[in-house]
């Protein structure tokens, strides 16, 4: 089979390597399409390499149908040969085939094409356990999301608004505002022309989810509702901030890091598992889904991952095969 490979110039090879041999817990997923996410470029520069166990190459969710499964796949789980697929991985989803657990498998919603649900399981994952089982976000609770634009902000915003809660999301252009506004968003703010620290002088945010930090999180995390929560999920803005112990411990605050792939497998299944129970309803019924922002061919890989290189893309990028 082949797998996106990356030469001694972090240029993106499609090369032939080994087919993988399933356990008997795994399913052999024959890949239609994968997501792009902002840690496949970290890993390809070499600042985020697969987990132990994983194949080298990135991705870290495809959809597909099930092509072979393992004895024990076979029994703990309701899937069958040609079923139609999503699956999320530590590592190595850009390649013809993935070998998966069979609790890192989820069905595609009804109606979902193959592009949309490689669109689920990374992001809508990430969104869930940042909202609740991390942030214990309340109805009527107030959330600010960092990059509203993105597959994971665009994922928060509708399961937030869903929930109940109010929403504000950052962006960095006006047209990527209006985007978010469209999407649920009931404040969007143009960092590059609005001041972000009067956002939170001027609003009760209760959680944020942060994806930028830098030096502007010091200064906006003091000025959160008491008993705030800002948890950080990466850190595109910079890795250093200035925080006012005085304030956070007069205030309750709570800063959490946090990540998904660095999460327990059993962690994981249990995630997925909430996210089919409690989110595939709002899929199947019409009321949000996946926004994807283009779709590339996997010969295209370069291009998709300049897109997000260049932050080009309102919602997710999809590599098709």
């Amino acid at each position: 089979m082949k797998a996106m490979l990356t030469d001694e110039n972090k240029n993106l090879i499609w090369t032939e390597v080994d087919k993988p041999i399933i356990k008997p817990d795994e399913i052999l997923i024959k890949t239609k399409a994968f997501g792009v996410n902002r840690a496949d470029l970290l890993q390809r520069s070499g600042d985020y390499p697969s987990p132990d166990g994983c194949p080298e190459w990135m991705g870290l969710e495809i959809s597909g149908t099930v092509e072979a499964m393992g004895d024990i796949a076979k029994e703990k789980s309701t899937y069958k040969i040609g079923d139609k697929v999503c699956a999320l991985l530590g590592g190595g989803g850009y390649a013809e085939y993935s070998a998966v657990k069979y609790n890192m498998v989820l069905p595609i919603p009804k109606g979902f094409s193959f592009e949309q649900s490689a669109g689920i399981p990374e992001v809508y994952a990430t969104a869930y356990l940042n909202l609740f089982l991390v942030g214990n976000l309340k109805k009527e609770e107030t959330v600010f999301i960092f990059a509203g634009a993105s597959g994971v902000g665009i994922a928060v915003i509708q399961i937030a608004k869903a929930f109940g809660a109010k929403v504000i999301a950052s962006v960095r252009s006006d047209e990527k505002k209006e985007f978010v506004k469209q999407i649920g968003a009931d404040i969007a703010v143009n960092t590059k022309k609005e001041n972000v620290v009067d956002v939170f002088k001027n609003n009760e945010i209760n959680l944020v989810i942060d994806c930028v930090g830098g030096d502007d999180m010091g200064k906006c995390l003091e000025n959160m509702a008491r008993k705030g929560r800002w948890i950080n999920i990466a850190t595109l803005g910079g890795n250093m901030a200035s925080i006012n112990l005085k304030t956070m411990y007069k205030k309750a605050l709570t800063v959490i890091g946090n990540t998904l792939r660095s999460r327990t497998e059993d962690e994981k299944a249990s995630i997925l598992k909430s996210v089919q129970a409690e989110i595939y309803p709002y899929f199947e019924n019409g009321d949000f889904s996946p926004v994807i922002y283009k779709t590339f061919d996997v010969s295209d890989a370069e291009n998709a991952h300049t897109e997000m290189m260049n932050n080009k893309n309102t919602g997710k990028i999809i590599i098709t095969l």
